[in-house]
């Protein structure tokens, strides 16, 4: 049976478990992190961890939503929605997320991992990632969809698919015919998709 904690304890270790998680999955990545290395430091064996998380994976997942907030903040507040014109948006929106991903260590490991991408998506739990209130994805579409008169008539789902499809382009900027020119190609690729999925500006 496992230890009973007070909510004090249980607190205090989840938060551990936190932080040795953030420090673990951001240098040696998900399928390199043992539970042991998790549960240090903490004073709980291995087998306790389960009392609070259910996998390796959910408590990725916990990281990802605890810092769910701030991303929205700065991808979509700060960036997409501040624009004047729904062009101007997308443009600032997909610099944003770039420069989180290469600034985060959290969200870009899952972009440079994507096997690591695969096994959180295959632990999560969907309805609660998709119904969080700073969900930037969720936040996306309903920008999409308010703006829907500003767009070149694409489904909503195919534009954030051409987004996704930018957002990668890190992964591959090393097979690039000319690595050197990577951010003039990047600036005018989300130039080019920017202007391709809205009307022209009257």
């Amino acid at each position: 049976m496992p230890p009973a904690f007070s909510a004090a304890e249980k607190a205090r270790i989840t938060r551990l478990l936190l932080d040795n998680g953030l420090k673990l999955f951001t240098t040696q990545g998900l399928r390199k992190t043992s539970l042991e290395d998790l549960v240090s430091g903490t004073g709980i064996a291995k087998s306790t961890f389960y009392v609070f998380f259910d996998s390796k994976e959910a408590l990725y997942l916990e990281l990802m939503l605890t810092q769910m907030a701030e991303v929205k903040s700065r991808v979509v507040d700060g960036a997409l929605r501040e624009e004047s014109d729904t062009r101007a948006g997308l443009r600032a929106f997909l610099h944003a997320t770039l420069a989180e991903l290469d600034g985060n260590p959290l969200y870009g490991r899952l972009m440079t991992h994507p096997e690591e991408m695969e096994a959180v998506v295959r632990k999560l739990d969907q309805e609660r990632v998709t119904s969080a209130p700073d969900n930037p994805v969720t936040a996306l579409a309903a920008y999409l969809t308010e703006h829907s008169d500003d767009l070149a008539g694409d489904d909503p789902e195919v534009i954030i698919g051409v987004l996704q499809a930018v957002l990668m382009m890190p992964l591959h900027r090393d097979r690039l015919a000319r690595p050197d020119l990577y951010p003039k190609i990047l600036d005018r690729l989300i130039d080019i998709v920017a202007t391709g999925l809205t009307r022209p500006q009257r």
